[in-house]
């Protein structure tokens, strides 16, 4: 598709004296009107006519120019119609060609994205309320990997703050009553929760628990340090685990701590640009002049006595960040309760003078809630583990196809695939900012919009292709004209992908391919593939192969598995 966009780009801009890069082509709202569309209404204004006007002075001059496709106006649209057989011949030969690497490009190339997500917090396992960021940023990384970007994907993992400092004195006080040899990481999530409630109610444990962060922030290689060190290493390996089940690796894993030698350093930094003040003893940069709407909430970088906060540590990420990657976005993929402390860290650098602020980037995101639109908990009431979560979704889906077809081979692996790709799917299929909410019922459904629906498509064009006999015989490019909707979908995959990346919108991509099975199974039910004669059977076949293809490319840069059977 992007070779007849460029072609009537460059015949519009020889005509218009227009940028080709400045040439907006459009698909019709109305199919009957065309395959692309030209609107006219910045020539019009240049040309000091109406728009309609334009679009047909337009056409008559640029219509014997553009080999294979008809130029129609219509109203102030300048409406362009492929040829099929020139269609079928371009789209398929494109994915023929390309296969996996149809739809990405070179356009990020020499540039770097940083994108920050995950980032669950030490001590405790990986609960449902990670989920989203996790799979709308490794989505978003593989977008723009696939676009010719160098990613760097950073889990910036909570492992610093006064609240490890209550830990500390937790394991100090009640070790010997909970299993950290045998399950370490439930054990501390158990002292974790023991702590929380002791800092309300034992005065004593709070005070001990103050002294035992300012030594952890001290720098001092004691006692409090081991165990620090301990906590992260036993989380590490949970998280790992579960990563790895998502097929998610991050390029680093920095915490909070890495940035610990250059919280001093930051601190400097931005005193030096004579942004800050002391106020009530406190260490704070006000913002009132960058954005009105903050200033009655000043950035907060150093409280009375002494110990740094959550923004402190996230400009140092920052700083240090921009130094060693000089990226073109900064992506931090985080919840919308976020936005405040987001809004801040940007009024800061602009304060400071930071050239590259605008680069950084909040990607903010709704809650994941279950039917009624209630939080997520497990059957104790309380919140729900992610590893549960994906264990009780994979074995709905294990008995789903146990029943569906009992004699699927590999039905674990398929179980799995299924599983884990309908948590994925129901996440991404909505615009990020809205509220997921997660219905086992719905999203394991095999009809609908859902990640099985998708992946059914797949796995049936997948059945058609090893049905097919092998023969060598000339595809009849002509006879694809009443699978042009399928066609024209297919072409514009590339420009989906471009779009989903930039927009860090991975909705646009599931609503995409959605649309496209649904697309692909309506030809299906009016369409044979292997019963008719051999110059159909071959080109629609290449249509089924293209197809095939470009499901499971957008399937896969969304982080869901696109078995051949289920």
């Amino acid at each position: 598709m992007q070779e007849f966009i460029e072609r009537i780009r460059r015949v519009v801009a020889r005509h218009t004296g227009l940028a080709p890069e400045d040439i907006k082509i459009e698909s019709p709202r109305d199919a009957l009107n065309g395959d692309l569309a030209f609107p006219c209404f910045q020539l019009a204004k240049r040309q000091k006519q109406p728009p309609p006007a334009a679009a047909v002075k337009l056409g008559q001059a640029i219509a014997g120019e553009l080999t294979n496709i008809a130029v129609v106006a219509a109203g102030p649209y300048l409406n362009f119609r492929i040829e099929r057989s020139a269609l079928a011949l371009s789209v398929l030969g494109s994915i023929s060609v390309k296969g996996a690497k149809y739809g990405g490009s070179s356009e990020g190339a020499g540039q770097t994205i940083v994108l920050d997500y995950s980032s669950p917090n030490i001590a405790k396992p990986m609960h449902v309320g990670h989920i989203r960021s996790t799979i709308i940023g490794a989505a978003l990384q593989r977008l723009h990997a696939f676009l010719g970007y160098r990613t760097v994907g950073v889990n910036h993992l909570g492992d610093w703050g006064a609240q490890f400092g209550a830990l500390v004195v937790a394991i100090r006080r009640w070790r010997e009553t909970v299993e950290l040899e045998k399950d370490p990481v439930a054990g501390l999530l158990e002292l974790y929760q023991r702590s929380k409630k002791a800092l309300d109610e034992d005065e004593e444990f709070k005070k001990e628990a103050v002294v035992a962060y300012q030594e952890l922030e001290s720098g001092k290689d004691g006692e409090v340090r081991a165990l620090w060190r301990w906590v992260t290493e036993v989380s590490m390996r949970g998280f790992d685990a579960t990563y790895a089940r998502l097929g998610i690796q991050h390029d680093l894993v920095r915490g909070e701590s890495f940035y610990e030698p250059l919280l001093e350093p930051t601190l400097q930094r931005v005193q030096a640009a004579g942004v800050t003040e002391v106020s009530q003893g406190a260490l704070v940069v006000q913002l009132g002049e960058i954005d009105k709407g903050l200033a009655k909430t000043p950035c907060l970088l150093r409280q009375t006595n002494g110990t740094t906060l959550y923004a402190t540590r996230d400009l140092a990420a920052l700083f240090q960040r921009w130094e060693e990657f000089q990226f073109a976005r900064c992506l931090y993929v985080v919840g919308a309760e976020q936005k405040l402390h987001f809004r801040q860290l940007k009024a800061v650098l602009a304060r400071m003078g930071c050239e590259w602020a605008s680069r950084v980037e909040h990607v903010d995101f709704g809650l994941l809630l279950g039917p009624g639109r209630v939080k997520l908990a497990s059957r104790k009431g309380e919140v729900l583990v992610l590893d549960d979560l994906i264990d009780e979704i994979v074995a709905e889906a294990r008995a789903i196809i146990a029943e569906k077809n009992p004699e699927l081979p590999h039905p674990e692996r398929i179980a799995e695939q299924v599983g884990l790709g309908a948590i994925v799917f129901n996440d991404l299929k909505r615009e990020r900012i809205k509220d997921v909410v997660f219905d086992k019922a719905e999203i394991l459904a095999f009809e609908g919009e859902t990640g099985p629906y998708v992946q059914y498509t797949h796995a049936r064009l997948g059945s058609i292709l090893r049905k097919a006999p092998r023969e060598n015989v000339a595809p009849d490019w002509a006879r694809l004209e009443d699978a042009a909707p399928i066609l024209l979908a297919l072409g514009r995959f590339p420009g989906v992908v471009a779009a989903a990346a930039e927009n860090c919108e991975p909705s646009e991509l599931a609503q995409y391919l959605l649309a496209l099975s649904r697309t692909i199974s309506s030809w299906l039910a009016e369409h044979k593939v292997l019963d008719e004669d051999p110059p159909l059977r071959a080109v629609r076949l290449l249509l089924v192969q293209g197809s095939q293809v470009v499901l499971k490319n957008g399937l896969t840069l969304l982080g869901v598995g696109a078995p051949d059977e289920m």
